[in-house]
Order: C-alpha cells, then sequence, then structure tokens
C-alpha cells in the first residue's frame, strides 16, 4: 500500500447565502483517507456532514456563498481543475457519490438498468448494449435480481433502490465512493444486508468508502478511520478502535454514551441543549455550551486542532 493518502482535503470551506447571513455547513475541514480505507463521518442531523460531501464532489447550489480549500485525489489537487473538466475526469470516473433517499434520487420514469448504464455510457463512449451488460454484472454483484433491470424505481423496494443506487456509483470503477446515510429509513435486516454488501466490495475491489451517517451501530460495521463532525468542524479523527474503545472529545464522548449497549444495564444518555446555529456560530468552541467540561477559555477562543497519536480539537488537550 502506497503512503500517498487516496484523498486528502485541507481547509475545505462551503457557506450558503442566506437571506439573514451566511450559513458555515462546511468550515475549515481538514482529514485524510488512505487507499482501501473507510472512514466514517459522524455527527448529529445538521452538522453539514452531506453538505461536506456535496463540496468534496463539487455539486455546489446555487446560493454557494464561499467555496476554498485544497482536496487532493490520488495527489492531484482537482480544485483547481475547471468545472468541466472536473465533471468529465472525476466525478463518477474517480470518486461517485449514493446519495441519501436512493427513491428521490432515481428518475422515476426511467427504467433503473438504464439509469445505472449512464454514467458507465457517458464516461467510456460505450455502446448501450456494452453498458447495459456490464450493469447485469453490477446487479448481480450488490445483490439484485437480473430482471430488475427493466423495472422502474417505484416497483422496486426501498433495500432494492438503495443497492441500484450503489450500483449506478459502481459502475465506472471509482476509487472512492461518498455514501451519505445509506441505510437510513431501512428496516435492520436489510441495513444488514447492504453493509455486507459495502463490506465485500470493499474487501474484493479494493474501493475506499467516506460513510456519512449519524448511527453509530451503522459505522462500527465498516469504519477504519472515524471523523467526528460538530457544527460545521471535525472535532475528532483517529483510528476506529482507538475511538471507540476511548473516545477524546467531549461530544464524542457524549455521542458514544447515547448509543444503547447489548451486554451492559447501562442506561444510554443523552446530550442536552441544541446545536449552535450555522449562521452566527459561537467565536470559542463551538459544543462548549452543551459541554460538561468547559472552562472560561473554552467559550473565548476556539481550540486549534492537537495532531500527535490522534487529531482532536479540544483545550482539555493542550
Amino acid at each position: 500500500m502506497t503512503n500517498q493518502p487516496l484523498l486528502e482535503i485541507s481547509d475545505l470551506v462551503m457557506h450558503f447565502r442566506t437571506s439573514q447571513g451566511p450559513v458555515q455547513a462546511v468550515d475549515h475541514v481538514s482529514f485524510r483517507l488512505n487507499p482501501q480505507r473507510a472512514v466514517v463521518i459522524l455527527g448529529e442531523s445538521g452538522c453539514g456532514k452531506s453538505s461536506l460531501a456535496k463540496a468534496i464532489l463539487r455539486m455546489l447550489p446555487n446560493n454557494i456563498g464561499a467555496y476554498s480549500g485544497k482536496v487532493f485525489l490520488n495527489g492531484t489537487d482537482v480544485m483547481s481543475l475547471g468545472d468541466e473538466e472536473f465533471r468529465r475526469s472525476v466525478r463518477w470516473v474517480q470518486m461517485s457519490l449514493v446519495p441519501q433517499a436512493a427513491m428521490n434520487a432515481l428518475n422515476p420514469v426511467i427504467r433503473v438498468g438504464h439509469q445505472v448504464a449512464e454514467p458507465f455510457m457517458f464516461h467510456n463512449s460505450a455502446q448501450r448494449k456494452q453498458a447495459m451488460e456490464l450493469v447485469k454484472q453490477m446487479f448481480h454483484y450488490v445483490g439484485v435480481p437480473a430482471d430488475f433491470i427493466s423495472r422502474y424505481p417505484f416497483e422496486l423496494s426501498g433495500g432494492m433502490r438503495q443497492r441500484v443506487a450503489l450500483a449506478m456509483a459502481l459502475v465506472t470503477s471509482p476509487s472512492l465512493v461518498i455514501l451519505d446515510e445509506p441505510t437510513s429509513a431501512l428496516d435492520l435486516l436489510t441495513q444488514s444486508n447492504i453493509m455486507n454488501v459495502l463490506k465485500r466490495n470493499k474487501a474484493e475491489l479494493g474501493t475506499s468508502y467516506i460513510l456519512i451517517t449519524h448511527d453509530v451501530a451503522t459505522s462500527s460495521e465498516l469504519a477504519d478511520d472515524i471523523a467526528v463532525m460538530y457544527a460545521g468542524q471535525i472535532v475528532e479523527t483517529g483510528d476506529a478502535e482507538a475511538f471507540f474503545g476511548q473516545p477524546l472529545h467531549p461530544y464524542s464522548k457524549m455521542l458514544m454514551a447515547s448509543v444503547p449497549r447489548l451486554r451492559t444495564d447501562v442506561e444510554p444518555d443523552f446530550i442536552s441543549g441544541q446545536p449552535p446555529s450555522l449562521i452566527s456560530p459561537p467565536s470559542g468552541c463551538r459544543f462548549a455550551a452543551r459541554c460538561p467540561s468547559r472552562f472560561d477559555k473554552c467559550t473565548l477562543e476556539p481550540p486549534s486542532a492537537i495532531k500527535e497519536w490522534r487529531t482532536v480539537k479540544c483545550w482539555l488537550y493542550q
């Protein structure tokens, strides 16, 4: 395995314009992902996880206010590429997306087989017959029956639609797939089946993943590394085994304490209060108002990240 990371993000910023002021959805985010690894972006709803996925893939809304930083993919700064070059050589070629709510991502009036074939035909100048043969192979690989190729999205269950979205993301053989809440709104058995497909793809195809979720239990199935996001910022990163054994940031600790345990009688805890507004976040630590370990400095200055055996953004470790 090469020492060069597959993906390295440095100081990534994406703010949205609103009538009340800029929403700091992604605010100076940095992390890295090595080849054939899976990093889980963990955090509450509304913390900026999905916005981070859109920022990496340059899927920018019309009300973009600020967009800057560095995104290196296989050593190449893809932020320096023009929009057309990025669309043709990066998005859905080197990295792709499995969006949240696959039913909304699939065109309801086009058969799912044709939708999965489209990215391969566009990026490889392939004929439809060749593309459809590949779609059959991808459907078999992700566990979709071959005869589903001619069905419409509304004729499929939620789990099958999610598998179709995964096949669409994998059809061009990208080295990186971003998964945005891929198992939300699915029953537990279907969630388990989807995670098994993802683990098999990672082992057999060498696919790397960014898994975006608020579900700690689901994240533990796939994670090699963890990045905890809070109020638009990454507050802790590290190896998954070390993180699940001993989270460091107070938010990470409380997040883990909120997970029900099967083998203990400890009641799950909860995080009191509300996340801060991303339009006017506090000047100090963004978690300070909800943190049981806060002291005066926490509300005055934002902590810098300590990068040693783990990365944690908290004054307790400085």
